[in-house]
């Protein structure tokens, strides 16, 4: 149900907002608007507002909305009001109408980013967990339990990084984008810092999944390698591990964060032939109140994936060190707008690659994945659902301002061509790159509706 709720809001918010931005501005033209509608089909709720001639609409299916103008066009218009009709405005006019829809979602989102900026946001520490063995971090020389002062993109000043997640970003576009990325090192309080050059450029990466990462080496920030909640009957409750207790070593390997320890443990697999038969016992030296302690522990193999993976039946690793991080009234709006012209760009590139194959379209996505995220982000609380909606706003913005004949980037490239010609699109060629954009928008949809449900079902 929560699920049902995040979806229909959030879609309410941002269709209302798209549909505003053209009804504003076609109001602030001049230009006589006949309806605004949320929705499509049988209304469910009608008014107006006095003295004005709109008719407001709430309609049964909550899947986008509409402005409905005087035009020529589509009706007859009286003489009288020819002047008040859509077709009949300046070039500049009718520009302003159609862009005002995506540059309303795109403000929307700086709003939300700054809110949340202002409010501050709980979020993980930037000190990282030990690198995945072979990985780019580990190879630039990362051990785990350093702190991420500052970072910058190469040729770039270096920026203060704020917390882990401000961090992933970071890596995400570097990784996407092909820039390598330096990174100030603070370590403990007696450390001196240091740097080192994250080669992300030799990555070739196409997709931000969790094998980007992997790749990186970077999974999550620094925790205390400690057993949480241990299950009844599993391999830990066996071996006499208990909860609190703060594991130093396995075998001959020294663990220093939960990143480790669980890569320890999910890696004992790999020494059985073809993922079968039993890991031999392991040799536990743990911290129980203080005092050492070594135990003998063997892990389950269980079949994840196709791949053999090893499990101790209890939760690794203690909760990261959170800071809040919250901006001041103008650095929180300056802020905002920075990560929606970042998110913007991102996007933009991400289709660009897409269309030229160097992105999976597995990076499309339609509904069900919205639809499951608005739910997540709901359960997580207000600042991670205002997060998902200024993201959702920004994909919203930058999709309708693409140059396809059925959106309103279309109808920019028709003004663009009338502003250059002197003359307007004609009817046949309208109606030739109408059908074009239709196809290329369901074909679009397909394709996300069918991720979508490779994911769910996945």
């Amino acid at each position: 149900m929560l699920t049902l709720i995040a979806f229909v809001v959030a879609l309410g918010i941002l269709i209302t907002v798209h549909e505003y931005g053209h009804y504003r501005v076609a109001v602030a033209c001049g230009i006589k608007v006949l309806k605004f509608s949320i929705g499509f089909g049988r209304p469910l709720y009608t008014w107006r507002l006095k003295n004005k001639p709109t008719e407001f609409a709430i309609c049964m299916l909550p899947l986008g909305g509409y402005v409905k103008m005087l035009d020529e066009r589509e009706a007859p218009v009286d003489a009288g009001e020819r002047h008040l009709a859509f077709n009949t405005q300046p070039l500049k006019s009718r520009a302003a109408v159609v862009a005002a829809g995506p540059i309303a979602n795109l403000l929307l989102a700086v709003l939300l980013y700054a809110v949340v900026n202002w409010s501050g946001l709980q979020e993980p520490k930037a000190v990282l967990a030990s690198p995945v063995a072979g990985s780019l971090a580990e190879r630039a020389g990362l051990r785990g339990h350093e702190t991420v002062q500052q970072a910058a993109f190469t040729g770039d000043d270096l920026q203060t990084v704020r917390s882990f997640e401000d961090l992933r970003w970071r890596l995400t576009q570097g990784a996407l984008n092909g820039r390598d990325l330096m990174l100030l090192l603070g370590g403990d309080a007696d450390a001196s810092k240091r740097t080192v050059l994250l080669e992300l450029s030799k990555l070739g990466a196409i997709d931000a999944d969790a094998q980007l990462f992997r790749k990186i080496g970077i999974l999550g920030p620094w925790t205390k390698p400690v057993i949480g909640d241990v299950m009844v009957g599993s391999a830990a409750e066996k071996s006499g591990l208990k909860a609190g207790d703060v594991v130093e070593r396995i075998g001959d390997i020294a663990i220093v964060d939960g990143q480790q320890l669980r890569e320890a443990i999910r890696t004992s697999a790999r020494s059985l032939v073809g993922g079968a038969g039993v890991i031999a016992p392991q040799r536990w030296q743990v911290l129980r109140a203080g005092q050492p302690l070594v135990l003998q522990l063997t892990p389950e193999v269980k079949q994840e994936g196709g791949a053999a993976v090893a499990r101790i039946g209890a939760y690794v690793g203690a909760p990261p060190e959170f800071v809040t991080v919250r901006y001041g009234l103008f650095d929180g709006l300056w802020q905002g707008a920075v990560r929606t012209s970042e998110v913007s760009l991102l996007t933009l590139r991400m289709m660009g690659k897409m269309v030229i194959g160097e992105v999976s379209l597995k990076n499309l996505s339609g509904p069900l994945t919205i639809a499951d995220y608005a739910g997540k982000s709901a359960s997580l609380g207000w600042s991670a659902y205002l997060l998902f909606l200024a993201l959702i706003s920004v994909s919203l913005g930058v999709l309708n301002l693409l140059p396809l004949p059925v959106l309103d980037g279309g109808h920019l490239m028709y003004y663009l061509w009338e502003g250059i010609t002197g003359r307007g699109v004609s009817d046949a060629w309208m109606d030739r790159l109408q059908r074009g954009g239709v196809a290329i928008l369901l074909g679009m949809m397909c394709v996300a509706l069918f991720n979508d449900v490779t994911r769910l079902l996945g």
